[in-house]
């Protein structure tokens, strides 16, 4: 209800109020005034006595009428004090365009800390600060100053201005789509983006949200909102700072913190969102998800008046995961009755210049094409729209008729088409037809393309939405008494980190096969437990202030003797005293040599913006060198846990490879659920590595674990 009295706001305050044409405070009036805004305006300045006709007053609470919003135009540290100023009317919100505060450090961030707090105190929510402002399309409330924005049915989230006006000048030029809502988010200082995706939700002139994020505070919790709002209504989403030099500009820019990349793609995309890459490509995702039906069964037909266009669309929708199967025997001989004898009907279909004379062809070809119950959408790419302008004047109206009869198809067949035109640059009537029925044109094939890819992938979404997606963790539902014990024992010990060991038994406890270790105290104890070992032993020392054991000469494997056993255990314990004298040592761990297999990699931590993640990739110094990884959000189903192992490089290398048999893939998905199962179980740890995991034909072993604990509260 706060945010709809913000973005609904019907009276407005302008606080830096000004004559000065060049000022924001001036630009804010005057833009109000000439898009006729219906609700009051209040200029706000006590050296003026009237801007643009409009009464000024001194400050905001000495306004006798009731005030929605108020626009703040002044410096940044004139802020709190306004803030206070607003309490005192009755303020519902404020949009703060000063830059200034925490994405300058240190003392940029007290000051934004201190406008939060000033402003919750007087129950009053910011957009901001550092923004560029908010639009509603709706009533013509403009904070922004960005002129001419299309009205339509996309709201949209931005943390750049620049972006802003890219995307609406985009909407302005090539398209008949417009927005709902324009937001600039600025340093989510109070409204956080997850609010905004609340109130989108249920915004009944919204049909889809298009994003531009640099960095967001509160990640999980806008997971679980995109959670549910995409089964209603797609997101589209770019984000940067993905690259070193990226993130340093975006710390710049919001002072919100920019996550690892390839963790915020795998969240997104799991809770529905369409992560675009390409700047190019995000308000044309933006106008076919807003404008057509998604594609549910991931086949699409190609029609195209050329063998070049048709073939580098088959590549392109192929490389996005989209299918291109035959058309039916029946759909085929249709295309035949009406095409010329060189034309191709398999799919791709090549009308081989069967439209050159009478474009209408294509309207029928399409029709044909719908009606096959194997194709889910259909693109058109090649020359359609400039027939008129190519061959003849007189079949630019056979196109505009043309164009009628495919505008009308989406809706009878439940269908999308999106179309591909050289000729949309020069907007010839046909192609405006087109998008009038919400048809969307492209001048570029890999932008058409690509637009057919997130209607395939945002079909497939719905298609395969299940609850155990919803990003919401029952903390310590699942805890074992025994494992509960583990961790206070650490804790009474002061210490932060398990002891492998303990690691081990927290996992056995779940389910989760590591293998046994035996603490022994001296080498007498260590052969002793080697003897009962069925081949080769493994010795580890054990420390809770030695967590990487090998960089220290703290393991030895493959012990077949009494004396390799002794000699291990005196050089590990004097390689660790070598190391740190000082060092609380345990003892040695002593177990089984596991058996060889696929060394894998599993791990857990804490990511700044969304909570508990994992990740699975192939283990050993492999996973340094190739980087072969993927992450997921935490918890995880059993489908999560397949794909994060189907979308590594090295998949194929458990299928089996030259000869050798297949490893246990479903024992990798299973102790990926069961990581799962323990990090919800226990809210101490910080991080989880089971380094390596030693993948069997049959079943795997866990041989190394580690478990940090989170700091306790001072």
């Amino acid at each position: 209800m706060a945010l709809k009295k913000i973005l609904d706001a019907e009276s407005v305050a302008i606080v830096g109020a000004s004559k000065n044409e060049t000022k924001r405070g001036f630009q804010a009036i005057r833009t109000l005034l000439d898009e006729k805004f219906e609700g009051k305006i209040f200029p706000v300045n006590p050296k003026e006595d009237r801007i643009l006709g409009l009464k000024c007053y001194d400050k905001v609470s000495d306004i006798n009428e009731p005030v929605d919003i108020v626009l703040i135009t002044t410096p940044a540290k004139t802020v709190p004090d306004i803030l206070e100023d607003c309490g005192k009317k009755g303020v519902y919100g404020a949009v703060i365009v000063a830059g200034g505060f925490g994405e300058l450090g240190r003392e940029g961030k007290k000051l934004e800390d201190n406008v939060a707090e000033t402003a919750r105190k007087n129950n009053i929510r910011i957009i901001g600060p550092n923004t560029s402002g908010m639009i509603n399309l709706k009533n013509s409330l403009n904070l922004a100053g960005l002129h001419g924005a299309p009205k339509g049915d996309i709201a949209l989230l931005t943390q750049s201005g620049n972006m802003a006006l890219t995307l609406i000048t985009e909407a302005k030029i090539k398209s008949r789509k417009g927005f709902s809502y324009y937001v600039g988010v600025g340093n989510e200082a109070d409204i956080k983006f997850h609010e905004y995706l609340e109130f989108f939700q249920q915004d009944p002139d919204t049909r889809a949200i298009l994003m531009y994020v640099e960095g967001m505070r509160e990640g999980r919790k806008f997971l679980q909102w995109a959670y549910k709002t995409t089964l209603n209504k797609p997101i589209i989403l770019l984000k940067s700072g993905r690259s070193t030099t990226g993130k340093k500009s975006v710390g710049s820019h919001t002072g919100a913190l920019a996550g690892i990349s390839e963790v915020a793609k795998s969240a997104f995309e799991r809770a529905g969102i369409i992560v675009i890459e390409k700047s190019d490509e995000l308000f044309p995702a933006a106008e076919a998800l807003s404008s057509l039906p998604p594609i549910k069964n991931k086949s699409v037909a190609i029609l195209a008046d050329g063998g070049g266009h048709a073939t580098i669309a088959a590549d392109l929708l192929t490389d996005l995961g989209v299918q291109i199967p035959e058309l039916s025997e029946k759909t085929q001989a249709r295309l035949k009755g009406i095409l010329p004898p060189a034309a191709s009907v398999v799919n791709p279909v090549d009308v081989a210049g069967g439209t050159d004379s009478d474009p209408a062809v294509f309207a029928e070809c399409a029709r044909i094409v719908l009606k096959d119950h194997n194709i889910g959408g259909l693109l058109i790419g090649g020359l359609f729209g400039g027939y008129g302008i190519r061959f003849s004047e007189t079949l630019a109206l056979i196109e505009e008729d043309a164009s009628h009869i495919m505008g009308k198809m989406v809706k009878k067949y439940g269908k999308p088409i999106i179309l591909h035109s050289l000729f949309s640059s020069v907007k010839p009537h046909s192609l405006d037809l087109l998008r009038y029925y919400n048809i969307p044109v492209y001048d570029s094939l890999d932008v058409a393309c690509k637009c057919i890819g997130v209607l395939v992938q945002y079909g497939n979404y719905l298609k395969s939405y299940h609850a155990k997606a919803r990003f919401v963790f029952n903390w310590g539902a699942k805890a074992k008494p025994e494992g509960i014990k583990i961790f206070k024992k650490a804790r009474a010990e002061g210490r932060n980190v398990l002891l492998e060991y303990e690691g081990k038994e927290i996992l056995n406890l779940h389910g989760a096969p590591a293998c046994e270790d035996c603490l022994a105290k001296t080498a007498e104890e260590a052969v002793n437990t080697a003897k009962n070992i069925d081949g080769d032993a493994v010795l580890k020392i054990v420390s809770p202030d030695i967590l990487h054991k090998s960089d220290i000469g703290g393991v030895r494997v493959k012990l077949n003797t009494e004396s390799e056993v002794r000699s291990a255990f005196e050089e590990i314990i004097q390689n660790a005293r070598r190391f740190d004298e000082d060092a609380d040592i345990r003892g040695v761990a002593v177990s089984p040599m596991a058996k060889e297999g696929i060394e894998v990699i599993i791990g857990t931590k804490m990511d700044d913006q969304f909570g508990p993640i994992i990740m699975y990739g192939l283990g050993g110094i492999l996973v340094e060198v190739l980087k072969d990884v993927s992450f997921s959000v935490l918890p995880i189903s059993w489908a999560a846990a397949r794909k994060m192992v189907e979308e590594t490089k090295s998949h194929p290398i458990l299928k089996g490879f030259r000869g050798s048999a297949p490893s246990d893939e479903r024992a990798v998905i299973g102790l990926l659920v069961k990581c799962s199962e323990i990090i919800e179980a226990y809210p101490e740890i910080q991080e989880m590595d089971l380094n390596p995991v030693i993948v069997h034909e049959k079943g795997l072993t866990i041989v190394d674990v580690r478990i940090i604990m989170k700091p306790e509260r001072g």
